[in-house]
């Protein structure tokens, strides 16, 4: 185990226990590297979400009402 890793206790729903369990088996993978793998990529695609955020920051706010009213007109609803 790496010196530099940090210990924490997680509490999964049981079947989702059951579904890593069985995915680490086939895998020959612990449970730790699946749930820390999962959370990389879960964190990599918050990162993506808010550079997608940033670069349409200067994009005019558009109203509900006003994209259904376009929607509308353009006969898609």
């Amino acid at each position: 185990m790496n010196t530099l890793t940090k210990r924490a206790t997680v509490y999964f729903d049981p079947l989702l226990h059951k579904a890593l369990r069985i995915q680490a088996a086939e895998t020959d993978r612990s449970i730790s590297d699946l749930v820390n793998e999962a959370v990389r990529l879960s964190l990599a695609e918050d990162m993506e979400d808010i550079a997608a955020f940033s670069e349409r920051a200067d994009e005019p706010d558009l109203s509900f009402e006003d994209v259904l009213k376009d929607l509308q007109q353009r006969g898609k609803i």
